[in-house]
């Protein structure tokens, strides 16, 4: 827990060295210019709009628990959503460390299986990989054609597109195929350093509920995967937040007097957010900034614009869910009333599994025994 706690202190002075050097080269005199001479009412209308954006995933998420008999009201799942976002900001290369950290803390909260829990929550992940992907895509071509990039933007920008295509479908395969999903499981439990369970010193009690979690995980995908709700109601849901998303950064863009192709702002946004998760920073910090400023400058768009349309950007979208996501998990690290019960969630997400290696070798030995059964 100390340990996190420091890493946690370490982010953000590294976020804070981030802004010290963009205000640096930009000067304090023009940023304190630039912020004064701003349009208030559109920053505002882009943080309303983010918390739109925050609404949206908040009922996403609960329309997805809706279809696995999951019910738990809208306010319940939000504070739960905003400690995922953190979580997943505290994690490099953006990646999904709050995923199971939101299935754990709802889990613990409505008393359901983690494994359907968690099947909620990788459909509602899968959900949000959709319309990015398309836009990617759409991105890369246009990039590639009229955009005036290097190559080495260029390979990233493809890189990127080709890890969340694979990781995308990596989730699909491990909905319909058991050996597969084990096999990732085990890869968790081998790297991971989010999230742990409860059978820190009885591997074969782990083997088994990761067994039975993956049987319920398979189960529930495959009722989502087949409930038309997903197509009618939670992926418009998915594209309406990305467009909350370009949305937000053009209405910062227009706050600061930019002046730039309306197409050019979810290219810049969507390139930047690409590069973000090359990295191993978390959130993709520092390399979103870097990337997002250089884009605006190529486009022909003032240093200082520039530089403040990136700072309160990124405040708005990356610190301010932070702020709010890890104000909020202390309350859900430790047993209310309702969940004394549960463990403390808090540490939880710090330890790592133990005895990954026996827990391997006990799922090979079943695999094995499976295999001869079936062929019998």
């Amino acid at each position: 827990m100390v340990i996190m706690k420091y890493k946690t202190v370490l982010f953000f002075l590294f976020g804070l060295l981030i802004f010290g050097i963009m205000i640096y080269f930009e000067g304090i005199d023009n940023l304190i210019y630039q912020l004064k001479t701003s349009d208030v009412k559109f920053i505002v209308l882009a943080s309303l709009v983010q918390v739109g954006s925050f609404i949206l995933l908040t009922l996403r998420w609960q329309v997805i628990n809706k279809m696995t008999d999951i019910n738990i009201s809208f306010f319940k799942i939000l504070p739960i959503t905003f400690i995922g976002l953190a979580i997943t900001n505290l994690t490099p290369s953006s990646g999904g460390g709050g995923e199971p950290v939101r299935a754990y803390i709802l889990s613990s909260k409505t008393k359901k299986p983690f494994e359907s829990i968690f099947a909620s929550v990788v459909a509602d992940r899968t959900l949000d990989t959709i319309p990015f992907l398309i836009l990617a895509i759409i991105t890369i071509v246009y990039v590639v054609f009229y955009f005036p990039i290097s190559n080495q933007y260029t390979i990233a920008i493809v890189s990127a597109i080709i890890l969340i295509t694979a990781l995308f479908l990596a989730i699909i395969f491990m909905s319909i195929n058991k050996k597969f999903a084990e096999k990732v499981i085990i890869f968790i439990l081998r790297f991971s350093k989010i999230i742990k369970h409860f059978y820190k010193k009885d591997p074969e009690a782990l083997e088994e509920k990761i067994r039975e979690g993956v049987f319920g995980f398979q189960d529930t995908m495959k009722i989502m995967l087949h409930n038309k709700n997903v197509l009618y109601k939670a992926l418009p849901l998915s594209f309406l937040i990305w467009f909350f998303e370009i949305l937000r950064v053009y209405l910062i863009f227009i706050a600061f007097g930019g002046n730039a192709n309306i197409i050019v702002i979810p290219i810049i946004f969507i390139v930047s957010t690409l590069i973000g998760m090359i990295p191993l920073l978390p959130g993709g910090l520092g390399a979103t900034e870097v990337t997002m400023v250089g884009l605006f400058n190529l486009v022909g768009v003032n240093f200082g614009i520039a530089t403040s349309v990136t700072m309160i950007e990124r405040i708005i979208s990356f610190w301010v869910p932070i702020c709010i996501g890890l104000t909020l998990l202390p309350y859900y690290s430790y047993p209310t009333d309702e969940d004394k019960d549960y463990k403390n969630v808090e540490s939880q997400i710090i330890d790592e599994f133990e005895n990954t290696e026996k827990i391997e070798e006990i799922f090979n030995e079943n695999s094995d025994e499976d295999d001869k059964k079936e062929k019998k």
